[in-house]
C-alpha cells in the first residue's frame, strides 16, 4: 500500500468514473466497492482500484466539489500513438485545456479535462526515459500562486523517504501573473514522484476538496504527527480531513481504516461510522470503543 494515496470526489458516479480510467490503463483493475450508510450525504459509495500499477480512491458522495485544475494526472507516454489514442478517450464528452500539439517542453502533450470534470496532461517521454506513469501535479493558483517552491520545501520536511529533484523559474514576462515564480517543481514524497507549478495566468479557481490526498498512518502516533503538521484551516477539520495552509486537502487515516470501519456486525459497523463523523482527527481508541458501547 502507497503512503499517500489520491483521493477523487465524485456527486454519484465514482465507479462509473473509475471504470471508465481503469480502461485506458494497463495493469488497472477494480479492487474493491464499498457502501457506507446513512452519511451526513446519504448512503456514499467508496472505490479503491489501480490504474498501472498505482492505487487510487474515490467515493461517490454528493456534488458538493467540483474538479479543477489545481491538481491534475499527468500521464508518461512513450508513443504519439498512445498520446492520441488517450486523448480520444478523455476528450469524449471532456473539455480541451491546452490544445495537442508540440511545445517547447514535450514533441507531443495535451492537456484535457474529461467528461467527469478531472484533469489530465498527456505528454510523450523519450524512450530510454523511466519514469512514474501516473504523476499528480498542484497548480498553484490564486491566492496560492507563488507559493509552489515553499510548499515543496514544505512538503518535503515533513514526509520520510521525500526529496527536491527539480525547481525551474518562470524567464522575465513568461507568466502573465507577477505571483507566479516557479513553471515546473518535480519532487517525491515517500517514494512517490509529484510535480508543481505557479499558475502562470490570474485565475479565480483555487485547490478544493474534490481531489485530495490520502496519508495512511500505521498508528496513532502517525496520525497525529500529520494532522499536528498539514492541519492549518480548523474549519476543514472533519473525519480526518484537513487543509494546509496552501490549501490543499489531506486525509490522514489509519492504514487499515476499511478494517476499522467494516469489521463487525452491522450495528457495530453503525456504531464505529457514527462516532466517525463526530470527529476531526481520528482517535483509534473511540473508534474501537464505540464498537462495544
Amino acid at each position: 500500500m502507497e503512503k499517500i494515496v489520491p483521493h477523487l470526489w465524485y456527486d454519484k458516479e465514482a465507479k462509473e468514473a473509475a471504470l471508465f480510467y481503469i480502461s485506458l490503463f494497463d495493469s488497472s483493475k477494480l479492487l474493491n466497492v464499498t457502501v457506507i450508510e446513512n452519511t451526513p450525504s446519504g448512503d456514499s459509495e467508496l472505490i479503491t482500484f489501480e490504474l498501472a500499477g498505482q492505487q487510487f480512491k474515490a467515493i461517490s458522495a454528493g456534488p458538493y466539489f467540483k474538479f479543477n485544475p489545481t491538481i491534475s494526472l499527468m500521464i508518461a507516454c512513450y508513443s504519439v500513438e498512445e498520446v492520441n489514442t488517450k486523448w480520444n478517450a478523455l476528450i469524449d464528452g471532456g473539455t480541451e485545456l491546452m490544445p495537442l500539439g508540440e511545445y517547447p517542453f514535450s514533441k507531443w502533450y495535451g492537456w484535457v479535462q474529461d467528461r467527469f470534470g478531472l484533469s489530465w496532461q498527456l505528454m510523450l517521454m523519450d524512450k530510454d526515459e523511466t519514469v512514474q506513469k501516473i504523476t499528480p501535479n498542484l497548480l498553484f493558483s490564486s491566492d496560492s500562486c507563488g507559493k509552489t517552491e515553499e510548499a515543496v520545501k514544505y512538503y518535503t520536511e515533513i514526509f520520510e523517504d521525500s526529496e527536491i529533484e527539480i525547481i525551474n523559474r518562470y524567464g522575465a514576462g513568461e507568466a502573465m501573473s507577477s505571483k507566479a515564480k516557479v513553471n515546473y517543481a518535480a519532487f517525491k514524497l515517500c517514494g512517490i514522484h509529484f510535480s508543481a507549478m505557479d499558475h502562470g495566468y490570474d485565475v479565480d479557481f483555487n485547490f478544493n476538496e474534490a481531489f485530495s490526498l490520502i496519508v495512511n498512518c500505521k498508528n496513532q502516533n502517525e496520525i497525529d504527527y500529520f494532522w499536528d503538521r498539514l492541519s492549518a484551516v480548523p474549519e476543514a477539520e472533519q473525519c480526518g480531513w484537513v487543509k494546509d495552509k496552501f490549501g490543499v486537502s489531506w486525509q490522514i487515516v489509519p492504514d487499515n481504516i476499511d478494517e476499522v470501519l467494516f469489521k463487525g456486525s452491522r450495528d457495530e459497523i453503525h456504531r464505529v461510522t457514527k462516532a466517525l463523523f463526530k470527529m476531526k482527527k481520528i482517535d483509534l481508541n473511540a473508534l474501537e470503543n464505540a464498537r462495544f458501547e
